[in-house]
């Protein structure tokens, strides 16, 4: 007697949560990668932002500017001075990693800014460690331009008798009101973080059920699998994999984002119908991959390459425009690209899903395009084995 299809989906639920089960390495993908990653690649930005990086510094000016400048600079959060005689003394330091850099102020720095003079200052920082290169760079630039500002506001006031406005206007004739959205303090980990959780459930999902897709063909259980339907199949075993990674999904917003202090400025349930409509993109696309692929153990390799690939070209570490037209068109294929649009201006920008209705309408088609091509490949596979 012919199985209902909810039976039968059910059934095939429970079968593929069985399999899991006995698979050490699906166990080890599905149930414990996930949160393994989430928490550990978190941990290395729990931070997020730098303090107290050590900056050599040699005054060969000493001046009341000089003293001025390191003043404001040790005054900094991120910035510890450590002084030095001379620059070879400072430098020696930085190439021994005991400070990132060194900041050198030459004698005639205030003689030559008084005079309105060019004068120099060198600020020299090693670049091997990114996050600490880039909050001193930005930190101490800062510093120094507001000093210099302030010196010549001075001069301009006391040497030319000018008032403060005229003055402020001579100091600066285009002012510059900076103040950046959504990630007020610039901090790399809180860009970073968000986008990295949703490639870890993206990929960690993208690999377990390819190689559950791969052992059915290995080990010749396709029609044990298909045998109820091909429609029911694709959906029975990606049954399992929507309830598992919907509930990782709803585990990284409200623990992975509290203790990484991570902003969640949209709509929780705008952001819960973005999730599932992926992770239903997501299903398809990974049983048409893993059927390509008889060796369970070599879809496992092929897709735990794909990783950086696949965050490389969809546009969030790299411009999207910048990418070459083929990489393009490539990236248009993969539901990461117009779900990390998405997700990003939902979770950071507070916007709305509908916003964006070409990046959804993009989303949903590609949704339809794996699904077709899915079924239309384990058809082939199914008359494939019967002959």
């Amino acid at each position: 007697m012919k199985k209902k299809p909810q039976q039968s989906l059910t059934n095939l639920f429970l079968r593929e949560a069985s399999q899991v089960v006995k698979d050490h390495s699906l166990l080890l993908t599905l149930l414990i990668a996930p949160l393994l990653y989430a928490f550990f690649y978190g941990s290395i930005y729990i931070n997020k932002e730098e303090f107290d990086v050590k900056l050599a510094v040699v005054d060969d000016d000493n001046s009341r500017l000089s003293r001025l400048l390191q003043q404001n600079i040790d005054d900094s959060p991120i910035v510890e001075l450590v002084h030095f005689s001379n620059l070879e003394q400072a430098k020696e330091q930085m190439y021994y990693g005991n400070c990132q850099g060194y900041f050198y102020i030459p004698e005639g720095t205030e003689a030559n800014l008084l005079s309105l003079k060019q004068s120099n200052v060198v600020l020299a920082i090693n670049a091997a460690r990114f996050l600490p290169s880039s909050d001193l760079l930005l930190n101490v630039q800062q510093i120094c331009l507001t000093v210099g500002a302030g010196v010549r506001l001075q001069y301009y006031q006391k040497k030319e008798g000018m008032s403060n406005t005229i003055a402020m206007e001579n100091v600066m004739p285009v002012n510059l009101d900076y103040r950046p959205l959504f990630n007020e303090r610039s901090s790399y980990g809180a860009f970073l973080l968000p986008g990295l959780l949703a490639l870890i459930l993206q990929q960690t999902l993208l690999i377990g059920l390819c190689e559950s897709v791969a052992g059915e063909r290995q080990r010749s259980r396709l029609r044990e699998w298909l045998g109820s339907g091909i429609s029911n199949g694709i959906w029975g075993k990606g049954l399992f994999y929507l309830i598992l990674f919907s509930s990782y999904g709803f585990f990284f917003l409200n623990v992975n984002y509290k203790l990484l202090n991570l902003p969640m400025r949209g709509s929780g349930f705008e952001l819960s119908l973005l999730l599932l409509l992926f992770i239903l993109t997501l299903i398809p696309m990974a049983q048409f991959i893993g059927s390509l692929f008889k060796s369970q153990l070599l879809c496992l390799q092929m897709m735990a390459f794909s990783t950086y690939p696949i965050f490389l070209i969809t546009g969030y570490s790299w411009p999207f425009e910048s990418l070459p037209l083929a990489l393009q068109w490539l990236s248009n294929l993969l539901p990461t690209t117009p779900f990390i649009v998405l997700y990003t201006a939902i979770v950071q920008s507070g916007a709305s899903l509908w916003d964006n209705p070409s990046v959804l309408l993009h989303l949903i088609l590609l949704f339809a395009f794996y699904s077709i091509i899915c079924f239309v490949r384990l058809k082939y596979l199914m008359r494939k084995s019967y002959s």
